[in-house]
């Protein structure tokens, strides 16, 4: 559970660095934003540093907080390569000079390693700014080591010396802290998870009653990459008897879309199968609230901002016994855990869950009343104020 901290915390200006901020990316832009207006009605002073993109504004003041974009090279607003977030390394390194000295910064908060680490690091040597380190995942070595491991074993050196001279690293599960003490057990590594706007992500007013006979709507929503498991989520749904009323919608795109669209018509479920493309970011509390269930067969997270998102919403989840989810969710209770990479165990999962309405009910209230009760943004900004003003 998370700690309750004293509310005469000492005010601050802080600097967040994060390459990636609404509209562009995905969890860990969502979590600079809501930890910056969290912030901000803490009483801290915030700007945020990211990139610029099309005909956004490069100067533009949100919910009482500023932020500045910076040129890059980044012609998509899912994802980022690594050249594109070098360029954003450089344009930011020399931006932040003049942004921390007018904005005269207390302090900052990087989020990722890298590409955001490195601009902080120079901030502490040139005004000897303290900085945090928000770990997300892709950015820890030993993170999906199928598609990471080159490019872990490339930046291990610098992601430690960056870490080492950070005045607080802090994760986002206890599983990422644990794999990120691996490459640092000197350290203390200190655990904030994900929040959640529980008032943005809410159960449906009413919600519709289903009979035996009727369609059970599962979602996902994410990128269409390896690591989100959609092949294994896709097996085991055809492992399901022919009789199993369902649909999934998937929300999200990625460079596995035209594999998965190619593999949902092997396996002939094209027909309850709808790949829906990126939504609107305005547009995700309603998706959650015409769902039934959430289904995320990730091989690796961080803590999925996805699974709070569905779980404030009141919808049941199933997903991995991975980092994150691990401690989000009370298996039976308030989701369904499995392995990972186990199509028969997700099938089982599945099947059952879709069988009895009144079980998916029970988990979707367990779900919404821990968001409630441990995940809201106010109570994850109050832990990071601590961390920032305990220095």
């Amino acid at each position: 559970m998370l700690l309750d901290y004293p509310p005469n915390m000492v005010l601050k200006r802080l600097l967040l660095i994060n390459y990636e901020y609404p509209p562009l990316g995905g969890g860990a832009g969502n979590a600079t934003a809501n930890l910056a207006r969290s912030l901000t009605a803490l009483g801290h002073e915030i700007l945020v540093l990211t990139s610029a993109f099309r005909d956004l504004p490069r100067n533009e003041s949100t919910d009482g907080f500023q932020i500045h974009r910076v040129p890059v090279v980044r012609p998509r607003a899912d994802r980022a390569t690594p050249f594109q977030m070098l360029t954003f390394m450089i344009s930011a390194s020399f931006a932040s000079l003049r942004v921390a000295r007018e904005f005269k910064a207390d302090a900052v908060i990087a989020f990722f390693g890298i590409p955001c680490g490195p601009i902080a690091y120079f901030l502490k040597c040139v005004y000897r700014v303290p900085y945090l380190v928000s770990l997300r995942g892709g950015d820890v070595p030993g993170f999906q080591p199928y598609d990471l491991k080159r490019y872990h074993q490339l930046t291990k050196p610098m992601i430690v010396f960056l870490w080492r001279h950070a005045s607080a690293v802090v994760a986002n599960s206890t599983g990422l802290q644990q794999l990120a003490q691996q490459s640092a057990p000197e350290l203390t590594i200190h655990t904030i998870p994900n929040g959640v706007d529980t008032l943005r992500f809410s159960p449906a007013a009413a919600n519709q009653t289903h009979d035996g006979n009727a369609i059970v709507r599962l979602l996902f929503v994410g990128r269409l990459t390896h690591q989100k498991g959609l092949d294994v989520l896709f097996r085991a749904l055809a492992s399901l008897p022919p009789h199993t009323a369902w649909s999934l919608s998937v929300i999200g795109d990625g460079d596995d879309r035209t594999k998965l669209e190619n593999l949902a018509r092997e396996l002939e479920l094209d027909g309850s199968i709808r790949f829906e493309g990126w939504s609107d970011r305005n547009e995700l509390p309603r998706r959650y609230q015409a769902a039934d269930a959430f289904v995320l067969a990730s091989r690796d997270e961080g803590m999925s901002n996805a699974v709070l998102e569905a779980m404030a919403s009141g919808l049941p989840v199933v997903t991995t016994r991975i980092a994150g989810s691990e401690e989000l969710i009370r298996d039976g209770h308030s989701g369904i855990l499995v392995p990972p990479d186990d199509v028969a165990a997700l099938g089982q999962a599945l099947g059952k869950l879709i069988a009895d309405p009144a079980w998916r009910a029970e988990l979707g209230r367990e779900a919404r009343s821990r968001m409630e009760q441990e995940y809201k943004w106010d109570r994850v900004a109050e832990r990071y104020s601590a961390l920032i003003t305990d220095d």
